[in-house]
């Protein structure tokens, strides 16, 4: 039990959900690049999947480092945002960074949904 004025301890799975954010979340960012490069119209819904993505992580990474109330939630958001992120960095075959960033996303997501259905 915790003292009052205290918080609790991060758990295990709660360090690895956020080190896996904050590595989707940079992942993201370095990805923006990469489809800037590419140009078309049809990487403007692979760049907004990026954006949501990188921002979600950031976000949720930093509730669960403060113990918000509203970070089971947030991680439910954020393994959406994740998986919609991984398929449409999917949706760009044989691109190496893309493959990376689907991957991370991927991981990114297991681990939200298990804090999502965590309690925190």
């Amino acid at each position: 039990m915790t003292q009052p004025g205290t918080m609790p301890a991060m758990t295990k799975e709660m360090q690895d959900c956020v080190d896996a954010c904050m590595t989707c979340h940079s992942v993201c960012e370095e990805t923006m690049s990469s489809v800037m490069q590419l140009g078309g119209q049809a990487q403007m819904q692979v760049m907004r999947a990026l954006m949501d993505c990188a921002e979600t992580t950031r976000v949720c990474a930093d509730m669960m480092m403060r113990r918000s109330p509203l970070s089971p939630e947030m991680c439910a958001m954020c393994a959406k945002a994740c998986e919609m992120c991984a398929e449409a960095c999917l949706s760009v075959p044989d691109d190496p960074q893309m493959t990376r960033c689907a991957e991370a996303c991927r991981r990114c997501a297991a681990t939200c949904r298990a804090m999502a259905g965590a309690t925190m």
